[in-house]
């Protein structure tokens, strides 16, 4: 290499001489051509030779004036040619001694890179070794030395690593040298070939080659070489560890023999929030308090690993750990594995299980659960009452076969003609699969429903249902469906049941015979609209037969309905469907043919009732209106005669006159009575509201009745507070209310009996109350006192029209008030008016 660095430069050399030979060459050509015409532009010899006393002016002047400017430009350009070849002279001469000084300093370069590469021979002759080259830009390689150095025969078997290497070491080796040629990164190997010789491989690039060095290592070389080796071996296995270690989500540490630091994981700088793994440990980070530190030493001293739960802070937060610290020979190693997780999960299924327990023990179901052992490990309160076991027996968690023998002593289980083989077969359950299903007639009558089901930890879970309540009801229920079917079957109306599909699944014969079907064509249950078209001779698509069809087919709002079917045969029929819980719906049909004539003559007859009321009662309305003009015209003719300003009278005239005055007056007042219960019964009456004086209208209506007082010897005290004040209401009709009531207890009042009016004042309202000593009302007639032109003697001679109580009650309850009457026979009559403190309506009708 230093021979060809040395030929380059003096070949370089050679042609800056040459180029600069061939300048001086050219410049020796152009001076033949410049001497004669420096000589055709100088005046003479003799001039030339003029002594120096010349001044250069003058002989700039003498020139110019003697030469042209042709001459000038040549004078120039042979000047020009004359003043590069100078420097270019010079520049050579220069050139000549750097030439010069190159050549010796290559000289000496030369030299020493002879002695190097003799050198380099002499190391590479001294040791067995194998050099390969690979020139840039070429995969031919170059290889010198002995392929014997890695047990080889020819040199080509040297880049074959696999003859001489194990296949991972060839693999290695192979990305090695492809990395070095490809992207020149150097490497240093230390390898074992099949022979067990150890061999160093040395990669570098230089000089933009690619060199790989194979030496067989001897001596201390060769101890390092299988030092190197079984580092490697060593690190290759250690490396998963590591690599495990530093993914483990746990704190793992290492300790020197005082208690430093000397390694952790990321997931221990992540817990004590350092920046990475060197930082936690150049700080000295401690992730278990002091008090721990405190715990593990002492367990370390006393010989034993530390194993136990800590509390530590762990990126902030305090958690729950499960710390494992050994010693080692150059220390002490730990790992702390969170259990916050698992012991939350552990208080959750403890509390589940405690859950589950508390419940299992409130099923009416006993529950006894066992173990893969076979031995007891829970049981409810249920199972403990089911077999009357004691309780301290339970707890002690006894086998299976102990409590199976214990039941059998007592003769509480099945009985078995082979108790043995009984029992193989029930423990069977322990290694099956499925759950299995028995049942138990126990001989004091119960029936039990015995599941057995595998447990997934090996063990057996037995429930216990005692179902002799359900068979019994079962049974119950069978026999009430037969009671049923026979009533069914034996009712009068037609009953038919409608499944949620449509389609009928009961029915019993008055069903069948009512609509005249056939009981073949019911059989295969056919659907509502099936049945629809069966009966459409009879109803003709009645509406209330549609409401069915729709019922029984409804989805949503399944409500009962009720209707009335007429036949075409003239008989009527009511039907009604009621929805049932399940889905189904209940379908009933009533022959109503008799009834419903006799409702219709009812009804025809109570029409005509109503009519021949309504009749009477024009009747009435037009008669006392009738009368009363007449009646008008009387009164006026008698108080006209009975004036002194038409003439004297005589006493017997007098006396006439004021009997015809007595009966107009009554007959004014019956045909007023009569007209007002007419006007309320047409709804028109108006009521004149005011302040009434309570007192003021009994006095009132005691006066109208004084006469019949005084002439039946009847004496009438009001009973009354001083205070009680006044109400709203219409003054006129209240003291025409108290009238009627007097005169009909003056009416039926023995002679020299006691009447008495009392009036109360209560919160809710004013109660007048009229009292007489009479005979009483007989039960049977007293709820008929109130209606019109009911009137009865009941021992007196006194008959009158019966209105005044149906217009008492009439008025009291246009008032918004109430009528009540007590009476009982021989012991006289209390009727009773209530009216309210306030009258809100001033026109209201009468029912």
């Amino acid at each position: 290499m230093p021979d060809t660095i040395r030929g380059s430069r003096g070949t370089r050399h050679r042609r800056r001489t040459q180029a600069w030979a061939r300048v001086i060459a050219a410049l020796c050509a152009l001076a033949p051509v410049a001497i004669p015409f420096m000589a055709a532009i100088t005046p003479s010899a003799a001039t030339a030779a003029e002594p120096p006393s010349t001044t250069i002016r003058e002989l700039i002047l003498t020139a110019q004036s003697s030469i042209d400017q042709h001459q000038i430009a040549s004078i120039t350009v042979v000047c020009g040619v004359a003043l590069f070849a100078v420097v270019s002279a010079i520049m050579l001469v220069h050139a000549w001694a750097r030439a010069a000084r190159l050549e010796r300093r290559l000289r000496k370069e030369n030299a020493r890179l002879r002695e190097e590469v003799d050198r380099a021979d002499a190391l590479m002759q001294a040791e067995p070794q194998v050099v390969v080259v690979w020139p840039a830009g070429s995969n031919e390689p170059k290889i010198d030395g002995e392929p014997s150095a890695v047990g080889v025969a020819m040199p080509h078997q040297v880049l074959a690593f696999g003859s001489w290497l194990d296949a991972s070491k060839a693999t290695a080796m192979e990305r090695a040298v492809d990395a070095l040629r490809g992207r020149g990164e150097a490497f240093t190997m230390a390898l074992t070939t099949r022979s067990g010789d150890p061999i160093e491989a040395l990669g570098r690039a230089i000089a933009g080659r690619a060199v790989l060095r194979l030496k067989n290592a001897s001596g201390t070389n060769r101890d390092l070489v299988e030092l190197a080796t079984r580092y490697d071996k060593l690190s290759a296995e250690v490396a998963p560890l590591r690599a495990l270690i530093e993914a483990l989500p746990s704190p793992v540490w290492a300790r020197d023999v005082d208690g430093q630091l000397i390694f952790v994981n990321s997931a221990y700088a992540r817990a004590v929030d350092a920046g990475d793994v060197s930082g936690a440990i150049r700080q000295r980070t401690e992730f278990l308090d002091s008090a721990s530190r405190a715990g593990i030493a002492q367990a370390h001293m006393n010989g034993v690993a530390y194993s136990g739960r800590m509390r530590a802070v762990a990126a902030g937060t305090r958690r729950t750990f499960d710390v494992l610290d050994i010693t080692t020979d150059g220390g002490s190693t730990g790992i702390a594995v969170d259990v916050t997780e698992a012991e939350a999960m552990r208080a959750a299924r403890d509390h589940l299980i405690d859950a589950h327990r508390r419940t299992l023990d409130q099923l009416p179901i006993g529950v006894a659960m066992f173990g893969s052992d076979q031995q007891l490990t829970f049981y409810n309160a249920a199972y403990r009452a089911l077999w009357d076991l004691d309780a301290a027996f339970l707890d002690q968690g006894p086998t299976d076969s102990a409590v199976i023998e214990m039941l059998r002593a007592a003769r509480k289980l099945p009985e078995q003609q082979d108790f043995r083989q009984w029992k193989a077969q029930l423990h069977e359950a322990y290694r099956a699969v499925e759950p299995t299903e028995h049942t138990w007639h126990l001989p004091g009558g119960r029936t039990l429903r015995v599941v057995t089901t595998p447990n997934p930890d090996g063990g057996l879970t037995y429930l216990f249902h005692d179902v002799t309540a359900r068979l019994e009801l079962e049974r119950r229920f069978q026999e009430l469906i037969r009671v049923q079917g026979e009533t069914l079957d034996n009712l009068a109306e037609g009953v038919a049941v409608f499944g949620s599909d449509g389609r009928l699944r009961l029915h019993n014969a008055a069903f069948v015979s009512m609509w005249k079907l056939n009981a073949a064509d019911l059989a295969d249950r056919p659907h509502i609209e099936r049945i629809t078209a069966l009966c459409l001779p009879l109803h003709a698509g009645a509406p209330a037969w549609q409401e069915l069809r729709l019922a029984v087919t409804a989805i949503d709002n399944r409500e009962a309905t009720k209707g009335r079917i007429e036949l075409r045969d003239g008989s009527a029929v009511d039907s009604t469907s009621v929805p049932l819980p399940d889905g189904a719906t209940l379908v009933t049909f009533h022959d109503v043919t008799a009834s419903v004539n006799v409702e219709r003559a009812l009804r025809e007859r109570n029409e005509a009732l109503e009519d021949a009321d309504k009749i009477k009662i024009d009747f009435v309305h037009h008669v006392s209106y009738e009368l009363r003009s007449p009646l008008t015209n009387i009164i006026g003719f008698v108080h006209l005669l009975g004036d002194p300003a038409t003439g004297p009278l005589a006493r017997k005239q007098r006396e006439y006159l004021d009997y015809i005055t007595v009966s107009t007056n009554s007959l004014l007042a019956l045909i007023n009575n009569i007209l007002d219960l007419a006007t309320i019964d047409a709804g028109r009456m108006q009521l004149n509201l005011g302040p009434v004086d309570i007192r003021e209208t009994m006095t009132a209506a005691a006066e109208g009745v004084q006469d019949r007082l005084v002439s039946s010897g009847l004496s009438l005290d009001i009973v009354t507070a001083e205070n009680i004040g006044s109400f709203t209401a219409d003054k006129l009709r209240v003291r025409q209310v108290l009238f009627n009531l007097l005169a009909n207890a003056a009416n039926f009042s023995p002679g020299g009996g006691k009447i008495v009016l009392r009036a109360d004042r209560r919160p809710d309202g004013i109660i007048f109350s009229v009292t007489d000593q009479g005979p009483g009302i007989p039960p049977d007639v007293l709820g008929k006192v109130f209606d019109w032109f009911e009137s009865h003697p009941l021992g007196s001679t006194h008959r009158g029209p019966g209105i005044g109580l149906s217009l008492v009650r009439s008025f009291v309850e246009l008032h918004g008030g109430t009528v009540a009457i007590a009476s009982e026979v021989g012991r006289g009559t209390t009727v009773t008016c209530t009216f309210p403190l306030h009258t809100t309506a001033s026109l209201t009708a009468a029912e």
